[in-house]
């Protein structure tokens, strides 16, 4: 595996955890938490999208 195999499997990787945690915000957890939740979803697919971004740089 190279760099950029690794940077695409890591991509794929940090979509699904994050979408994985923007639905628990929206659909477990309804109170103050949800909000959490959502916004270090957001944060995953910013680094996922920085990861696709370098996947042909490096």
């Amino acid at each position: 595996m190279n760099k950029n195999t690794v940077l695409g499997w890591a991509t794929l990787i940090m979509i699904v955890v994050g979408l994985g945690l923007i639905a628990l915000g929206i659909f477990r957890y309804e109170e103050v938490a949800g909000f959490g939740f959502g916004a270090v979803g957001l944060g995953f697919l910013a680094i996922a999208w920085v990861f696709n971004a370098l996947k042909g740089r490096v």
